[in-house]
C-alpha cells in the first residue's frame, strides 16, 4: 500500500501531461479567415424604414492581414451611398468606412482594417447601411455578425 501511495502521484503527474500534449492547439480558432454576414432589410433601420428593398453582405476576415473582403447584394432600390458605420444594432453610430461611389449590386471591395475596427467587428458591433435620396439616413441596414454565431443562435430556438 506504501508503494502505491508513492507512486500515486508520479501517476498522476503522468496522466496530466498526456492531457497536456493531446490538446493540440487545432480548431476553428486556429483559422486565419473568419466568414462573416448580414441580412439588410428596413426594419433593422433606427428607425425602421417601410421598404420592398433588401440586401445581404457576405465578408471573409483574414486575421493576419487585417482585411475584410466582403460582398454586398441588393435588389429594389438605388443607392446614393454606402457605408460600414459602428454601433448596436438599436442605435445609429458613425461611419467607419465609405464604400465609395461605384454602388451597382454587388458591391465588393477590401477594407484593411485596424485594431480598433477589429474589436468592433469581432463584437458585432458594425453595420452596413446602403442611403437613397428617399431615405438619405438609410433605406437598409444589416449588422455584422459572425456566420458560425448565426448557425449556432439559429439551432437554438
Amino acid at each position: 500500500m506504501k508503494k502505491l501511495t508513492q507512486a500515486l502521484p508520479f501517476f498522476i503527474a503522468l496522466l496530466i501531461v498526456g492531457v497536456m500534449v493531446s490538446c493540440s492547439e487545432k480548431g476553428p480558432h486556429t483559422n486565419p479567415e473568419v466568414k462573416f454576414e448580414a441580412t439588410l432589410t428596413g426594419a433593422n433601420e433606427v428607425p425602421s424604414v417601410t421598404t420592398s428593398a433588401s440586401g445581404r453582405m457576405d465578408g471573409v476576415y483574414n486575421k493576419e492581414t487585417k482585411v475584410l473582403t466582403y460582398t454586398i447584394t441588393y435588389t429594389g432600390l438605388t443607392p446614393t451611398a454606402g457605408h460600414f458605420h459602428s454601433g448596436n444594432s438599436w442605435e445609429t453610430g458613425p461611419v467607419v468606412y465609405n464604400f465609395g461611389s461605384t454602388l451597382n449590386s454587388p458591391i465588393s471591395g477590401a477594407w484593411t482594417l485596424n485594431q480598433q475596427q477589429e474589436n468592433l467587428l469581432f463584437s458585432g458591433l458594425l453595420y452596413v447601411n446602403i442611403h437613397t435620396e428617399t431615405n438619405k439616413g438609410g433605406e437598409i441596414r444589416g449588422q455584422i455578425n459572425m456566420s458560425d454565431y448565426i448557425t449556432w443562435k439559429a439551432s437554438r430556438k
